[in-house]
């Protein structure tokens, strides 16, 4: 797993975010502290309270990722095109956290659910769809 140096590491040589808004960095900042969040293109909103970042662990991360699956599996059997979109690349961001080989999975139909599954199988997640074909969700 890439240490939060590493990370950002990574953004300070040019690492973007891969939605149009942004979901990927707005998740991973909760895991850094508020003076950082620039770097994520993150601010903090007048009058809220600064909130203590997120323990940066395998566990809390993968748990991060099974919630962000699961969204993901919603958004796509919905066939919402931009939100499933959207959090294919967050599942990606949180693969590479993970330095998981599955973030260079770049086959997008059915809105994303070839990753989805794949990642539910490989972490043993929830599936809506099970361990069938996926087709049925096609446009």
């Amino acid at each position: 797993m890439l240490t939060k140096e590493q990370v950002l590491r990574a953004i300070n040589r040019g690492k973007k975010s891969e939605c149009m808004d942004s979901r990927d960095f707005y998740r991973l900042a909760d895991y850094f502290e508020v003076l950082e969040w620039d770097k994520f293109g993150v601010g903090l909103k007048e009058g809220v309270e600064t909130p203590e970042p997120k323990a940066w662990t395998e566990e809390e991360i993968l748990s991060r990722l099974k919630s962000d699956v699961e969204f993901g599996f919603e958004k796509a059997i919905d066939k919402r095109g931009i939100s499933a979109s959207f959090m294919n690349e967050v599942v990606k961001m949180w693969l590479w956290i993970l330095e998981d080989d599955l973030q260079h999975c770049n086959e997008y139909a059915q809105y994303g659910l070839p990753l989805l599954k794949k990642v539910a199988v490989k972490y043993n997640f929830d599936s809506p769809i099970g361990n069938g074909d996926e087709d049925e969700y096609s446009v």
